[in-house]
């Protein structure tokens, strides 16, 4: 095989990079263009319960809101911080440029448009809290995205309750 062939056969550039956010602490950008609707990254870590959840968070001595968690639809949590890749670096934004959901209890991120090389990568958390949204917890949830639509919070809007009439 010539050097020309072997060139041909180089697998493609990786679709990105983890680096320093502007946004908070790490991120991850893109290297180069991400077309709309491709999957960038499987989303993976350690599979755990909720109370497992809770219980790392206290050890850790952080709230919950600091960690690498991913919720399930079957109730349980992938902890990226244990066993995880580069997804969890991706940082929220309320106007994203990416998606993630579930498929058979695997979470994978999906560019929701035309991503250039050096954009960072992101997807709205939409961190759902039972608590009431105090200014206390939003404060500890804020959101420094700086996307036009910026809620100012990572949480998912309180679901208002029907009045009975």
């Amino acid at each position: 095989m010539s050097t020309s062939e072997r060139a041909g056969a180089r697998k493609a550039p990786p679709a990105y990079e983890v680096r320093v956010s502007q946004v908070h602490g790490n991120g991850v950008f893109a290297r180069r263009e991400i077309h709309a609707g491709e999957r960038i990254i499987e989303y993976k870590g350690e599979r755990i319960s909720w109370p497992e959840a809770i219980d790392r968070a206290a050890a850790r001595g952080g709230p919950i809101n600091h960690t690498f968690y991913f919720s399930l639809h079957d109730g349980r949590v992938i902890d990226g911080g244990s066993h995880g890749n580069d997804a969890r670096f991706i940082n929220h934004a309320c106007s994203p440029n990416c998606e993630a959901y579930e498929d058979d209890g695997r979470v994978f991120i999906h560019a929701l448009y035309d991503i250039e090389p050096g954009e960072e990568l992101n997807y709205n958390y939409a961190l759902i809290y039972d608590e009431r949204h105090t200014p206390a917890l939003k404060r500890l949830f804020e959101c420094r995205c700086g996307t036009e639509g910026c809620t100012g919070t990572m949480l998912a809007p309180k679901r208002r309750r029907k009045r009975a009439t």
